[in-house]
């Protein structure tokens, strides 16, 4: 059983109307009903609970977690995103989805102080191309997925070279986007996903929630020793000069 942790800062929903009426129940929520199966164990948490719902008690009952943030990054615990950042590297999975690119844990976790792109709202079809249909987070997948209408983000995208690119997003207006992107810090995986603009009804597509449960079962922590760092003995008798 995969333990997944869905955090959103659940803002727009509360003050956006046409936001809460493509997610009435929270963007959160809408990810984790569409994503629920029998090998995943799912709880959410939001900006507003105490420790923004990410307590050490949660995080350590958290395999992987998933982050979409987009109006209240700043407002987010320094402290809190040092939480997550330890547990990543102690190999907690982390998805980051659609704005979260700009959040403070990316950003940290990415070594830079902005992930920042291009974007625009023009209702513009999105084709997600898959670019490497072997990998695990493909499974499932077609050549493409083909929103109708979505937030066009486009290059440069900066952000560190990948260390896999599964997606490349082509969009309507002619931009392109590097959109399903992976890494690893310490012993944690960490997979970006850019669909999710709050006020369409991309989280109910089944192509997206396949991919983000894909996401889920490759992100899993893998039960490798724990690296040590600092001084140590020598395995095999050194001799002398």
């Amino acid at each position: 059983m995969i333990r997944v942790t869905i955090w959103n800062e659940y803002v727009h929903e509360v003050v956006n109307p046409a936001v809460a009426e493509v997610y009435p129940q929270g963007i959160h929520n809408a990810i984790a009903a569409g994503i629920r199966n029998e090998s995943f164990s799912i709880r959410t948490a939001t900006l507003a609970e105490p420790e923004h719902g990410l307590t050490e008690e949660v995080l350590n009952e958290t395999d992987v977690l998933l982050w979409w943030g987009h109006r209240a990054h700043d407002e987010v615990r320094d402290d809190i995103v040092d939480r997550v950042q330890q547990r990543v590297l102690d190999g907690m999975g982390l998805i980051v989805l659609h704005s979260g690119h700009c959040s403070k844990i990316f950003n940290k976790l990415m070594g830079t102080k902005t992930c920042q792109l291009k974007w625009r709202e023009a209702d513009e079809k999105e084709r997600l191309w898959v670019i490497d249909p072997s990998h695990p987070i493909a499974e499932g997948i077609g050549e493409f997925i083909e929103l109708p209408k979505e937030e066009m983000y486009g290059e440069h995208f900066n952000i560190p070279v990948p260390d896999e690119l599964i997606f490349i997003s082509w969009f309507e207006g002619g931009d392109v986007l590097r959109s399903g992107v992976t890494y690893s810090r310490g012993r944690g995986k960490i997979f970006y996903f850019r669909p999710g603009h709050e006020t369409y009804p991309t989280y109910y597509n089944n192509d997206i929630l396949k991919v983000i449960s894909n996401g889920v079962k490759w992100a899993a922590p893998s039960q490798t020793a724990a690296p040590f760092y600092g001084n140590t003995a020598p395995l095999e008798p050194i001799k002398a000069k």
